[in-house]
């Protein structure tokens, strides 16, 4: 006879695997999937058909296809990545409620915080899904059309190849991290509406005022509280010594968005009438 524990972690795994597969199985998660695939490709064809045009970074990548996987980051986080996350992210809870199935699901006894935990959870999946397959496809791409060797690095000096391809999982790695954060703000979003174009909308429109907000000299007081202040510091794995400085505190301003936006979401989900 099962325990309960062990039922109850059962009943989440089920869950779980529901969840992935209402995220992963939908048309419209698979054509952005197939967006943040191809774009990478976009660009490794764009600069061996036209050369790199003296661009800095675009002359890397054509000396070393490794290269390729930071310019695809580099172009994709500001923007494509977050897009697509907000639209899984915000459409967790608010797609459910706006189709009736959320007042389904909560009257199972699976309980507001272990569903809202796994929302979390298939959204962060989803999140990593992203940078894997930019990464992977950077690499396959630069790999075909570009000479392959040791990694040239911000900071000048060049590291063999086994330890590009590590900081290039650093680079996808932080990116995530960077991603789940965003998701966690736009599934706090979406617990307040049973609309979920309008959580969408207003996760995008919050980054877009982040990213322009970041930019004026006059508000760099508050530009370490902006999310998007630290998407691309990933840039420290491409200095030699690592910047873990810069990428720490990124890391500690993701978690403090998923810590305060995650606890707002969850207050909302567990104390308000949210399937009405």
């Amino acid at each position: 006879m099962a325990r309960p524990w062990q039922a109850t972690v059962r009943s989440a795994l089920r869950l779980f695997r529901s969840e992935l597969g209402l995220i992963f199985r939908r048309p419209r998660t698979v054509a952005m999937l197939a967006v943040v695939a191809v774009v990478p490709v976009l660009f490794g064809a764009a600069i061996r058909v036209f050369g790199d045009d003296g661009e800095a970074i675009l002359v890397q990548v054509a000396g070393n296809g490794l290269a390729l996987g930071f310019v695809a980051f580099t172009f994709m986080v500001p923007l494509i990545l977050p897009v697509v996350v907000a639209v899984v992210a915000g459409d967790a809870v608010a797609g459910e409620a706006g189709l009736g199935t959320l007042r389904h699901l909560l009257t199972a006894p699976a309980g507001r915080t272990r569903l809202l935990g796994v929302k979390f959870a298939g959204m962060s999946v989803f999140a990593l899904a992203t940078s894997l397959i930019i990464m992977v496809a950077a690499l396959l791409t630069g790999l075909v059309l570009f000479p392959v060797g040791p990694v040239t690095l911000l900071s000048g000096s060049t590291v063999p190849l086994v330890e590009g391809l590590l900081r290039i999982g650093l680079v996808a790695l932080y990116v995530t991290l960077g991603m789940i954060a965003l998701g966690t703000l736009a599934l706090a979003v979406s617990v307040f509406t049973d609309t979920s174009i309008g959580a969408v909308v207003t996760t995008v429109v919050l980054v877009l005022v982040s990213q322009i907000l970041t930019v004026i000299p006059q508000l760099d007081a508050i530009s370490p509280y902006l999310l998007t202040s630290w998407f691309q510091r990933f840039d420290g794995a491409l200095r030699e010594p690592l910047a873990t400085g810069d990428m720490g505190q990124g890391v500690l301003a993701f978690a403090a968005y998923i810590a305060i936006f995650g606890s707002l979401a969850w207050a909302r989900f567990t104390s308000r009438d949210v399937t009405s």
